[in-house]
């Protein structure tokens, strides 16, 4: 294979969180035009912790020559622990299931994987694609703030809410359930002096969490887990969301007052629903979807490691095809689909985090205080990360690093 086999390849990625700066970092190795464009202004200051587990995430973190700058950028936050409202601890998960191998911080890692493609991938912020249309052997895209333009390839890693999604598939109603929770995260000053170990207080339904900034110990990191029913929000409404979640939190003891109050002057939220995406075809002509835009569950444990294995195998697929787009993206759905379906039909992230009811508040809790249990729990979700059958792409190596 060619050392450059997408060169003068032409390829639209929407969205700079995770997978699309992946993405961008093998097609530009490929020698792809790659240009990425994203709605917010800059790129996100959210403060979740994300987790790589088992060999598969770890190899291609190596491949693409971060591993060892994410191991120096680990949360170190160690189990997590539910408490009780007078701060007793009730159980404590250890950290090879709470923070996988490597945990870091989302805006660590979207940092990491923006700095190795930018010098070669365009980056445009402030601007998202309107509209897609076949015109030949390309895809003509439109866009809200930059004049339109064709691109030979155009990869949607929007997250759930995917505007390519909506714009060459469908209205999302097809395709993402919602799972009768919602998520929220936010920064606060750590004047309650939370340290790294998250502890997360439950009443029915409802879920709080507070951990210290590794980056920054006198900040902190809020988060948050409730349920309620479907409702078709304005997602860039951060004042709405606010007053979404305050009412749903409102009446927690802990500290969830002390939480509500720094959520008020907060700059940046973290707010969406827990939904689940399937899509039976994750390609349309010359349209493509990546991570959760394509299997997408909201806080589904392994969906950040899955997305960044699945840019790894698009771009070398693509690449392996020699031209023959259609063939490249066929092989990789065929390769991902088995791949990213193991977790995806897991439970109800929401269930575990926030039960329902006293009842199942109860049992979730006497099962994970059980010591057998958590062993099973840390070898399964290493097990489901694992696939023996990843190709190697070697040609990849032979492109000149950047």
């Amino acid at each position: 294979m060619n050392d450059h086999p997408l060169h003068g390849v032409r390829v639209l990625v929407s969205g700079a969180g995770i997978a699309g700066p992946a993405l961008a970092y093998w097609l530009s190795r490929y020698g792809a035009e790659v240009t990425v464009v994203e709605i917010a202004p800059a790129l996100r200051h959210s403060g979740f912790a994300v987790d790589f587990r088992g060999p598969t995430h770890l190899s291609v973190l190596e491949k693409m020559g971060v591993l060892d700058e994410l191991k120096a950028l680990q949360t170190h936050g160690g189990a997590m622990s539910a408490v009780a409202e007078d701060g007793r601890e009730i159980f404590r998960l250890p950290e090879a299931f709470a923070g996988g191998d490597v945990e870091v911080l989302r805006r660590d890692l979207s940092r990491v994987f923006y700095e190795r493609s930018a010098g070669r991938a365009e980056y445009r912020f402030g601007d998202a694609i309107t509209g897609l249309t076949p015109v030949g052997d390309q895809v003509r895209a439109d866009f809200a703030a930059a004049a339109s333009a064709t691109f030979d390839l155009v990869v949607g890693t929007d997250g759930l809410h995917s505007a390519v999604r909506g714009l060459a598939f469908g209205p999302e109603s097809r395709y993402v359930r919602h799972l009768g929770f919602y998520v929220a995260g936010w920064d606060l000053p750590n004047d309650l002096r939370a340290g790294p170990t998250p502890q997360q207080y439950n009443v029915p339904g409802r879920m709080a969490s507070v951990r210290s900034d590794p980056g920054d110990p006198g900040r902190a990191l809020a988060f948050a887990v409730f349920a309620g029913p479907r409702h078709d929000y304005d997602w860039h409404d951060t004042g709405l969301q606010k007053r979404i979640v305050a009412d749903a939190l409102g009446g927690m003891g802990w500290h969830v007052p002390r939480l509500l109050g720094a959520l008020r002057d907060a700059p940046e939220l973290y707010f969406d629903a827990i939904c689940r995406v399937r899509v039976p075809g994750w390609t349309a002509g010359r349209v493509a979807l990546l991570g959760d835009a394509a299997w997408g569950v909201t806080l589904g444990g392994m969906g950040v490691g899955t997305g960044v294995v699945g840019a790894y195998v698009l771009a070398g697929e693509l690449a392996r095809s020699g031209g023959d787009h259609p063939a490249g993206l066929a092989a990789y759905e065929h390769r991902m689909r088995g791949y990213a379906g193991r977790w995806q039909r897991g439970a109800n992230p929401g269930q575990f985090l926030a039960p329902t009811t006293a009842t199942r508040l109860r049992l979730r809790n006497t099962m994970f205080a059980n010591r057998l249990f958590q062993r099973l729990l840390v070898a399964s979700t290493k097990s489901l990360a694992t696939d023996a059958g990843l190709p190697d792409y070697p040609a990849a190596s032979a492109v000149a690093d950047f």
